[in-house]
């Protein structure tokens, strides 16, 4: 479903790389996108299709999945409030390498390649601001690609734990005050974050139940000692 969403009163922007934008140009970014409701599991966009225009999140989350050789998904990265989507495919001319599905309903502008690069070569401080988001996107994956190599599944689902108690706190520009975010996850999802079975993360879950790290309301998880699932994460120095 389409909305009407103006740049010039979108606080999400303000936070992100097109805050370099003047106010003049954004009236014009507003003439040439589209800002669409998507629903909790509808896909934005297919791995193997060619990118035609740059996605931004309003609201909402979304997932970034790849589908191995044996059918099994894996969940790349989480977008949250502010966050591109699609970005790497789409500055490369290169086809979409993971599918984007919508986590719960979600509002995305859409910005065609055209408008999109004509703010390129008119603010180059844009350009340098999506590098560094790349870059740091780059180190993202690195660090979790040796998380996956190194870690056992126990150190991966506490370490995950941490990352998704971020993406639910930081994804609320609405609600700042939440200081202890709610998960609320498929477990099926977070197995497929983490790289095992789901019946292993619930029995792991159940572990970290009894330790008093997390409380379990049906699929939502509250951590209840951060420091402490950082250290079975061996996420601290």
């Amino acid at each position: 479903m389409m909305v009407q969403i103006s740049c010039l009163d979108c606080e999400i922007q303000k936070s992100n790389c097109f805050s370099l934008i003047t106010r003049e140009d954004l009236i014009g970014f507003d003439e040439k996108k589209r800002s669409t409701i998507y629903k909790k599991n509808q896909i934005i966009f297919y791995a193997g299709s060619q990118p035609t225009g740059l996605f931004c999140l309003k609201s909402g989350k979304v997932k970034i999945s790849k589908t191995g050789i044996d059918g099994k998904e894996q969940i790349v990265r989480f977008v949250t409030n502010g966050e591109l989507l699609g970005i790497r495919a789409f500055v490369g001319g290169r086809l979409y390498s993971a599918t984007a599905t919508a986590l719960e309903d979600s509002v995305i502008c859409y910005i065609t390649k055209r408008a999109f690069f004509k703010v390129l070569l008119k603010y180059p401080l844009v350009s340098q601001c999506l590098m560094k988001n790349l870059s740091q996107m780059l180190e993202d994956a690195e660090d979790k690609m040796t998380s996956m190599a190194q870690k056992p599944v126990r150190e991966r689902l506490a370490e995950s734990l941490i990352i998704l108690n971020n993406v639910f706190q930081t994804g609320r520009p609405d609600c700042p005050s939440v200081l202890n975010p709610v998960i609320s996850l498929s477990r099926v999802d977070l197995a497929n974050l983490v790289g095992t079975a789901t019946e292993t993360v619930i029995r792991l879950l159940s572990d970290f139940k009894e330790e008093k790290l997390v409380e379990i309301y049906g699929r939502k998880i509250k951590l209840l000692n951060i420091e402490k699932l950082m250290k079975v994460g061996k996420m601290l120095p």
